[in-house]
């Protein structure tokens, strides 16, 4: 991780809502979720919040360093369908070693749309592979 990694820096990403990232596409398995309208899922909203958290980090860490979530407390409070732009900011509140904690908040334009909390850690790739390696070798 780079010094400029501190609490305070902020990250805006936009992204337009498009068909594949609504309800039924979620688990196009689930006849459940199909039947469901077609408008952003909470899960792609999750997704959504955390890349822009992971875009705020690029410019802040090392060369063979990324990060992974490691807990979301996300409200999901109004519908976006396809076609609208849901503007992302993101907020690095709190850094903790390699614990990194944000503020997240969500605007399709025309409401609110969600916000809350949301973690990350700092990882080094190579050592997240080689843990990863072990685990599936381990498996029964």
């Amino acid at each position: 991780m780079k010094p400029t990694l501190q609490a305070g820096l902020t990250h805006t990403h936009r992204f337009t809502v498009t068909d594949d990232k609504t309800v039924p596409a979620l688990f196009p398995e689930s006849a459940e979720f199909v039947a469901m309208p077609r408008v952003l899922a909470t899960g792609f909203m999750v997704g959504l919040f955390e890349w822009a958290c992971i875009e705020l980090l690029r410019p802040h860490l090392d060369a063979g360093e990324g990060s992974l979530g490691t807990h979301v407390d996300f409200s999901h409070v109004a519908a976006t369908p396809p076609g609208l732009t849901v503007e992302v900011v993101a907020t690095l509140t709190h850094v903790d070693g390699r614990s990194l904690h944000f503020a997240v908040r969500g605007h399709d334009g025309i409401d609110l749309i969600g916000e809350g909390a949301h973690r990350r850690a700092v990882v080094t790739w190579s050592r997240f592979a080689q843990r990863l390696g072990g685990k599936l070798a381990s498996r029964p």
